[in-house]
């Protein structure tokens, strides 16, 4: 008799168990709704700054494609990722989708039919947002013109592949609410803080992540990784060897080249395009805040262990011959057109050569419209002999006590990523 009463209790337990899980793991549909047509210029106006200020088009726009409608891949260590259309088409897109199933897949992560959306959609930060801001953002999509863009096949690896899965990953780290401004700050340091916290979800790419994709615990925006760049801390900026002013934060921010710094390459290449079609004191906000912020010793910020001198003469005329044109100083693309003293630039006074090796492989591509310098890819014409040569000479000019140890390991690996 007791072992059958603790075979009840055991498959009582299971029972209760399986239910809870698939309380857990379901979502139900919103129903759908005709494409509403009722927003006014200024609720679109004000939904194109929250649009723009959340980097919709930075994931959602494929190159060569078309606005917003998706189709770029998100190469995450779970699989690839392919962005989804979010124009108002109503079989492809988001056309039938309600405020409130809108709300839900930006404040939650579940789309309109129920399913669950990947965190690598950051409504971890736009939860954050206001109500306001999430209802002028919908009438703005709304209010696009609608693009045919049929979804593509994600390939995500066993067992993330398996989409109710993603609400345990919520359960553990789905915890946030609307902000709320701090009396004892002024309004532009809200403001920036807002921005960064919430539409801009800066920590997704400037923390470092734990094994299962979520930020870590304690280290929020004290640098990470992203499609093969460091992504900087944003911790003690104004208190560096090289501190970052307001007006060079700004500048930076908005896609200038900024002397001491240089420009934005990179993942932030675009991100820096989209706050310079902002009003300039939403760059001047951010930059209130992230000055604010104290430091903290940053996961890509380990000082360097000194080195051997190395011969530095190979790396002086590949500099002179392929670099001079435009960075040496006295060339007239100094004045022209604001190109820096590469010594003086983030990447190459960082403890990691990676960023600077990326620069030079990839350029800084131009963007069709978009203001901003442009710079060629060298992958092709540098091997990987001369690319070293010429980031020891260059880091010497930038941090002579500090030479890169790790160079020729970092040069393979990113010309194998490259592949």
């Amino acid at each position: 008799m007791r072992s059958r009463a603790l075979l009840i209790s055991a498959a009582a337990l299971a029972s209760i168990g399986a239910i809870a899980a698939l309380a857990l793991m379901w979502r139900p549909a919103i129903a759908p709704v005709e494409r509403p047509q009722t927003f006014d210029s200024v609720q679109r106006q004000r939904g194109a700054r929250v649009v723009e200020a959340g980097d919709c088009a930075v994931c959602h726009t494929r190159p060569g494609g078309q606005y917003l409608a998706g189709g770029l891949p998100l190469v995450t260590p779970f699989g690839t990722l392919y962005s989804t259309n979010i124009t108002p088409d109503p079989q492809t897109g988001i056309g039938q989708w309600s405020l409130p199933a809108f709300e839900r897949a930006m404040r939650e992560g579940i789309s309109r039919d129920g399913h669950f959306l990947y965190p690598a959609f950051p409504y971890v930060h736009y939860q954050r947002m206001s109500q306001d801001d999430i209802a002028d953002a919908y009438a703005y999509l709304m209010s696009g013109p609608a693009v045919d863009s049929p979804p593509q096949q994600n390939r995500m690896n066993f067992p993330m592949n398996i989409r109710p899965l993603v609400s345990f990953w919520n359960l553990l780290f789905l915890h946030g609410k609307p902000l709320t401004p701090l009396a004892e700050q002024s309004q532009a340091w809200n403001r920036g803080r807002y921005l960064v916290e919430g539409p801009g979800h800066c920590a997704g790419c400037h923390s470092p992540l734990n094994l299962i994709g979520a930020e870590k615990s304690g280290e929020n925006l004290a640098g990470g990784s992203v499609d093969g760049w460091d992504a900087p801390s944003l911790l003690g900026m104004a208190h560096r060897a090289n501190p970052w002013s307001s007006e060079q934060l700004v500048s930076y921010l908005r896609a200038e080249v900024v002397d001491g710094h240089g420009t934005a390459a990179g993942p932030m290449r675009p991100v820096s395009l989209s706050l310079a079609r902002l009003p300039a004191e939403d760059a001047q906000a951010i930059a209130e805040y992230l000055l604010s912020l104290p430091a903290k010793t940053a996961i890509n910020e380990i000082p360097s262990a000194s080195a051997e001198p190395a011969d530095r003469s190979s790396g002086a005329l590949l500099f002179a011959s392929a670099c001079a044109g435009c960075h040496a100083q006295g060339a007239p693309m100094r004045d022209i057109d604001g190109r820096p003293a590469l010594d003086r630039t983030s990447a190459l006074q960082a403890a990691s050569p990676r960023n600077f090796v990326k620069t030079v492989l990839e350029g800084i591509p131009a963007e069709p419209g978009q203001p901003g310098p442009v710079m060629p890819s060298f992958a092709a014409s540098l091997d990987n002999a001369q690319l070293d040569a010429l980031a020891v000479y260059l880091r010497h000019q930038a941090s002579p006590d500090q030479p890169w140890t790790d160079l020729s390991a970092t040069l393979e690996a990113l010309r194998q990523e490259t592949k």
